[in-house]
């Protein structure tokens, strides 16, 4: 009986029904997830109006002091002559107004005397105002009021007000004696206490607390200061200067908090509100078990349901994605799987022909690009061999016209002992050996041509002699150098070839003491456009030579040229040191 074809539809909606009816029994979790996410998202809202409104108070006690300030300075001093009247009622009066809050309120000069002083009656003697952090800050920023971390001001003489806590507002202000105004500075001293009765009863829940830090992290209230100064409690306050107004999550020796947080107005100060995570529940522990429980449970039969439908459905598809991935390798020989449903199989048999599809085109691509490569190469090649020829005839023709023919004897001497090397059987890869013989028979005739013009010398290390090199590199770039660099100078031309090697690289260098080029010729000796003050010479030389190169041996092999107007030209041929010989030569491009 033939086997029945089962669509991989079929078995999904078969084995998914049965999981689909377990999965109903997570209705519950996401409920309960969704209600305790309500819950904490309203206890967080109430935590950030609680702080809105403790910074509210916080900002308008401030605002308060800072008004009483400007009571002071503009109602008081700024328009009095301290030469000839007191103010002493004037503040006395606004002390006895604001005396719930202010603990005092001092007058000093820029130098640091005291003017007028309510309630306290003197300074302690020999203590240095001036070096006073609120004396400071109220004169480097003048237009500023400058409220101070909690202290103890200790700098008056009375045994009432004496070693109390207060938080300092100063600021900057005229003092007006007769006809001079001078700079002074007003202190007024705010009693800690009025600031800590404003968090009195603040929390933010069970556990939960709140404090006031400065826009720097200092700490300026905190239900628990006593223990932190002692070091007996951390608190993460540094952390919480960096945070946003709104509210975040963090962790804090270990424990999960709620921090949320609001800025004051002015000053900068942030409330900092604390909240332990776990306060933010919706049941109880004994109810958190069973749901654990609940969801244990279910999780374990889902667990087993699902791997007996995975082991259905996914095994032949996980088979036939390894089959896919060794494809994707490069391994198109590689045997495919085919099993499990009709649709499965399908596609098994639709990757395997697919696969012997990209076999041909690829077979196709590679032969395409070859043929493509090889006549590219030829047609470079073909280039340099008949205009290196035109140039050197025309260098004997010059020779014999000026009835130099001993010259003319050598000059065609060496050109045959040239193109019988460079005839190398039609090959285009030579030893570096021979390269340095045509290079050197070219620049034989050179020489004769230009007698005293210049000199030329050849290093090249033994190791390099029987590398591989593309035939014909050299000349082009010395021919350059001849009738480029050196055409139009003074003095004798110097030429200097060097071969060595690198690694796994070889380098050939051409290096002229001549006229040199600028940037731009050259980044045109590149391109299509030939720039050259010279109508003689290789204007095709160097890309061809480059071009040549790259595609014979790749992108990453080529020219390079450094050179500067007055201070030459050198030129680099970077090749991949291959010993001469190991089949790199007999893959021509015949």
């Amino acid at each position: 009986m033939e086997k029945k074809n089962i669509s991989i539809r079929y078995t999904i909606f078969v084995y998914f029904t049965v999981t689909a009816l377990a999965a109903s029994l997570l209705i519950t979790f996401s409920l309960y997830q969704r209600l305790s996410s309500q819950v904490s998202e309203m206890v967080m809202a109430e935590n950030q109006s609680l702080i809105n409104q403790v910074a509210r108070s916080v900002e308008s006690y401030l605002r308060t002091v800072m008004k009483l300030s400007d009571s002071l300075y503009y109602g008081a001093v700024k328009n009095a002559d301290l030469s000839s009247e007191s103010i002493n009622n004037e503040i006395t009066l606004l002390y006895d107004n604001n005396k719930d809050n202010v603990d005092n309120i001092a007058l000093f000069t820029q130098s640091g005397t005291m003017v007028e002083t309510v309630p306290a009656a003197r300074l302690k003697t020999g203590l240095p105002v001036t070096e006073e952090s609120w004396f400071k800050n109220a004169l480097e920023k003048t237009e500023n009021q400058h409220f101070s971390y909690p202290h103890v001001q200790y700098i008056f003489d009375n045994n009432e007000n004496q070693y109390r806590w207060v938080v300092s507002l100063s600021r900057a202000i005229e003092l007006t004696e007769g006809t001079s105004t001078t700079q002074g500075v007003l202190l007024v001293d705010l009693s800690y206490s009025s600031l800590e009765h404003l968090f009195d009863g603040v929390t933010t829940a069970k556990g939960g607390y709140v404090y006031l830090i400065s826009n720097e992290g200092e700490i300026l209230y905190h239900p628990k200061l006593q223990l932190i100064d002692s070091g007996r409690l951390q608190e993460n306050n540094m952390t919480a200067a960096g945070y946003k107004d709104g509210t975040h999550r963090e962790e804090f020796e270990g424990k999960q908090r709620i921090i949320t947080v609001k800025s004051i107005g002015y000053t900068g100060w942030k409330v900092v509100g604390v909240t332990p995570k776990n306060v933010i529940s919706l049941n109880s522990i004994k109810t958190r078990l069973f749901i654990v429980f609940l969801i244990t449970l279910i999780l374990s039969v889902l667990a087993l349901i699902n791997s007996y439908i995975s082991s259905r459905i996914t095994n032949p598809i996980k088979e036939l994605e390894k089959s896919v991935g060794i494809l994707e390798e490069g391994n198109l020989e590689t045997p495919v799987s085919i099993g499990g449903s009709y649709e499965i199989q399908h596609l098994g048999n639709s990757i395997k022909n697919m696969a012997k599809q990209i076999r041909v085109l690829m077979d196709d691509i590679v032969a395409e690009h070859e043929a493509k490569r090889k006549q590219e190469f030829d047609t470079l090649q073909s280039q340099i061999n008949p205009h290196f020829l035109y140039n050197t005839l025309d260098i004997i023709v010059w020779m014999i016209e000026n009835e130099q023919k001993a010259e003319a004897v050598k000059a065609v001497t060496a050109l045959a002992r040239f193109f019988r090397i460079s005839l190398s059987k039609g090959k285009s890869v030579i030893t570096v050996r021979d390269e340095l013989e045509h290079v050197r028979n070219y620049l034989m005739i050179q020489h004769m041509r230009f007698k005293n013009k210049f000199s030329y010398e050849i290093h090249a290390e033994e190791s390099c002699m029987e590398l591989t090199s593309l035939k014909l590199v050299l000349q082009p770039l010395v021919e350059n150098a001849i009738y480029h660099g050196m055409e139009f100078m003074d003095g004798d031309g110097e030429i200097l070839l060097n071969v060595f090697q690198k690694e796994d690289n070889l380098y050939l260098t051409v290096t002229d003491n001549g006229l040199g080029m600028t940037s731009e010729q050259v980044a045109g000796l590149f391109s299509d456009q030939v720039s050259s003050t010279s109508k003689k010479g290789s204007g095709i030389g160097v890309k061809n030579v480059n071009e040549r190169i790259k595609l014979y041996f790749g992108a990453a092999y080529g020219l390079t040229i450094v050179s500067e107007p007055d201070e030459g030209t050198t030129i680099t041929i970077h090749l991949p040191a291959i010993p001469y010989g190991s089949g790199l030569e007999k893959d021509e491009r015949s």
